[in-house]
């Protein structure tokens, strides 16, 4: 028997262990999901003084998140996994800016796995998703958004603005209507990165919304959109051009709550003498400091999201920070028309 030459040993020493370690390593799933999601991971991970009624229809509520990860949207993704599993919430509604910084290309953007995908993965966030456009998603391919919803199950973006009417048990209705206000922003008149927004016909959206709103015989009205119409934050004193479209609209109709994104924080606003609660929830990732003016209820600069609880009598509305505690939570009383 003849033996094998010393050079090919050799050979196929350098081949064996290519094998044994290279090749593995190519070959592994891009993710991989270690967490093991059953009761005792729950008990581990309470949230404390969270508010919480079998009776009401919850929704948590997201905003300028996708950062492939980074920052802390990972950390806002787990404790809005854990909300979600004791308020036995039914959907997730974004206030815009989905994906940073040029939104997506195409339904087939890498970032649909590493910033949506990979990120919300816990089983809890396997409902619908309601998401509004920003004005980052408008840099991007923003029909590719709405495409996407026949590419998964749980993206739900019928149109660039739409509306959803939830029915309670008991027969108490809600009419939520998601907006599209980067369109309707003058601020964007005449920039080029944002020129897209302009070929919008925003006459036509501004129309839809005045009557969807006076045919509405819903007992809640919430809206759901990018920009806030007041700030406590970096934008403050910056937003009368948004404002100025869409106060009148929102006042004249008495809706009781409009949630925006844009800023990186957590705010309440409430102007003395209007009816609208203004809330922002756009703490989904990398944060900005904010502040305190006359108007300011509530605003922190700190990673997390809002939940949204609907009931009979009451909205209960709960900031829930990136480290697992309520920070804040506001009710809002049912009124006569």
């Amino acid at each position: 028997m003849s033996q094998i030459p010393k050079s090919c040993s050799i050979y196929l020493l350098i081949v064996l262990w290519q094998l044994l370690t290279i090749t593995p390593t190519l070959a592994a799933p891009p993710f991989i999901n270690a967490q093991s999601y059953d009761d005792k991971y729950y008990q581990a991970h309470e949230i404390k003084q969270l508010f919480a009624e079998d009776s009401d229809v919850d929704l948590l509520i997201l905003g300028d998140w996708g950062r492939n990860g980074h920052y802390s949207q990972r950390s806002v993704a787990k404790w809005m996994d854990i909300a979600s599993h004791y308020l036995d919430a039914e959907m997730v509604v974004t206030t815009g800016d989905n994906f940073y910084d040029n939104g997506v290309a195409s339904i087939h953007d890498p970032i649909w796995n590493t910033s949506f995908e990979q990120i919300y993965q816990g089983p809890n966030l396997f409902i619908d998703w309601y998401p509004t456009l920003g004005n980052h998603d408008y840099r991007g391919n923003w029909q590719a958004q709405i495409d996407y919803s026949q590419v998964s199950r749980r993206w739900e973006l019928p149109a660039q603005y739409y509306e959803k009417l939830i029915t309670l048990d008991d027969g108490t209705q809600a009419h939520l209507l998601f907006i599209d206000t980067s369109p309707l922003n003058p601020d964007y008149q005449g920039e080029t990165k944002y020129q897209e927004t302009q070929k919008q016909d925003a006459d036509a959206q501004l129309t839809w919304l005045h009557q969807t709103l006076s045919n509405s015989k819903a007992d809640w009205r919430i809206v759901f959109g990018h920009h806030p119409l007041y700030s406590s934050g970096k934008r403050y004193g910056a937003t009368d051009g948004i404002k100025s479209v869409l106060e009148p609209i929102l006042e004249e109709y008495r809706v009781h709550a409009y949630f925006a994104g844009h800023e990186h924080d957590l705010q309440h606003n409430q102007v003395a003498g209007k009816t609208v609660e203004h809330f922002i929830s756009g703490a989904g990732s990398k944060l900005r400091p904010t502040g305190k003016v006359d108007f300011t209820r509530f605003s922190s600069s700190s990673a997390g999201f809002a939940a949204l609880s609907i009931g009979t009598d009451a909205l209960v509305v709960q900031f829930i920070g990136d480290n697992g505690n309520v920070v804040y939570r506001y009710n809002i009383e049912l009124k006569a028309k």
